[in-house]
């Protein structure tokens, strides 16, 4: 589907009649993207089934009124990346306070508690790493690392400058690297 197509389906889902079978499509076109999306923010399945569950409420309440100023997958990133850090701020809130009082530590043992971790496997080791990054760079990183995505529509998700991406990719780059090699 192409942006005009987005365009086709946001004027049937503003059209009663077509509302609900319009919302599914743009469900089926976008919703594994988006799932992958917010599981490489949130970790656990359930989590991010949750997580894109919310979005999709948000999407629903809120698609009428969307002016269309920036791409439908523009927007939906933006809903599915501040639904992510809404839940993982919630996340931290709840959580007893480690040691080192951080939830990124906590994500981290999610990763190493899977039946299938093998930490001298790179994936593993490139999971954990990107676990240790802060919030932002790990949001960066996954959606130009994972989803490919330029740094201009970056910067339209985020609402934030190219360069900011850009430098917080590189560092988000480089500690990856450090973790990974002195590990």
């Amino acid at each position: 589907m192409t942006q005009a197509e987005d365009k086709e389906l946001l004027l049937q889902f503003r059209d009663a009649a077509t509302k609900e079978r319009a919302f599914t499509r743009i469900i089926k076109k976008y919703q594994e993207k988006l799932y992958w999306h917010i599981r490489r923010m949130v970790i656990e399945h359930e989590d991010a089934n949750d997580v894109l569950q919310n979005m999709f409420i948000k999407v629903w309440n809120g698609l009428e009124n969307f002016r269309e100023d920036s791409q439908l997958y523009t927007w939906l990133y933006r809903i599915a990346t501040n639904e992510s850090l809404t839940f993982l701020e919630q996340q931290k809130k709840r959580a007893a306070v480690s040691i080192d009082g951080s939830v990124e530590t906590g994500l981290s043992n999610t990763i190493k508690a899977d039946k299938h971790f093998d930490a001298n496997r790179l994936e593993w080791k490139l999971q954990v790493a990107i676990q240790q990054l802060p919030e932002k760079q790990r949001v960066v990183f996954n959606l130009r690392y994972y989803d490919e995505m330029p740094y201009e529509e970056m910067s339209r998700v985020l609402e934030t400058s190219e360069g900011a991406l850009k430098a917080s990719y590189h560092h988000a780059v480089k500690k990856i690297e450090d973790f990974i090699l002195n590990r």
